[in-house]
């Protein structure tokens, strides 16, 4: 980071309700912290010669714009923060965000999202491997029911 670009988070979008929540979190830290948020949507030509020759990779392209687009739209409406600026990045997740996250003052990430692979396995590479604190949201409704199975081991008879 140099000293006119000012601190930034990057929050890992993939369109899940838990990346959605991060870019928001995100958000919301920004501004105390006088930082830019950088929307994340990270995309790739899938493997195999087939599939890209019949979608083309501009097809791919688009798909992850018009998700960055709509997680933006889900997290804040028609009210975008003006701190947060949509960036899509060609390649693998977990390489991009781990690599970008060394000049960030914080990366947020999404536990689960839509990547395919074991779930959390893009957060759980940036917990490991970032160079700079990583916050892992969890979505509302995870939180809510932890909490609800958290008071019913309360309640319960001893």
């Amino acid at each position: 980071m140099t000293a006119t670009e000012g601190p930034r988070i990057i929050a890992g979008v993939d369109g899940s309700e838990a990346s959605v929540e991060a870019l928001r979190v995100a958000a919301t830290l920004a501004e105390p912290l006088g930082a830019t948020v950088e929307a994340w949507a990270c995309w790739d030509v899938p493997a195999g010669y087939g599939v890209y020759l019949a979608v083309s990779i501009e097809g791919f392209k688009y798909a992850a714009e018009q998700v960055l687009q709509q997680a933006l739209t889900d997290a804040f409406g028609d009210e975008r923060p003006s701190r947060v600026r949509p960036r899509l990045v060609r390649g693998k997740p977990g390489h991009l965000l781990i690599d970008g996250s060394r000049s960030a003052l914080l990366l947020v990430v999404g536990r689960r999202g839509h990547g395919g692979f074991v779930p959390g396995s893009v957060s759980s590479a940036c917990v490991s491997h970032a160079h700079c604190p990583v916050l892992v949201v969890h979505t509302p409704e995870t939180a809510t029911a932890r909490g609800a199975e958290k008071q019913a081991a309360a309640d319960a008879p001893q």
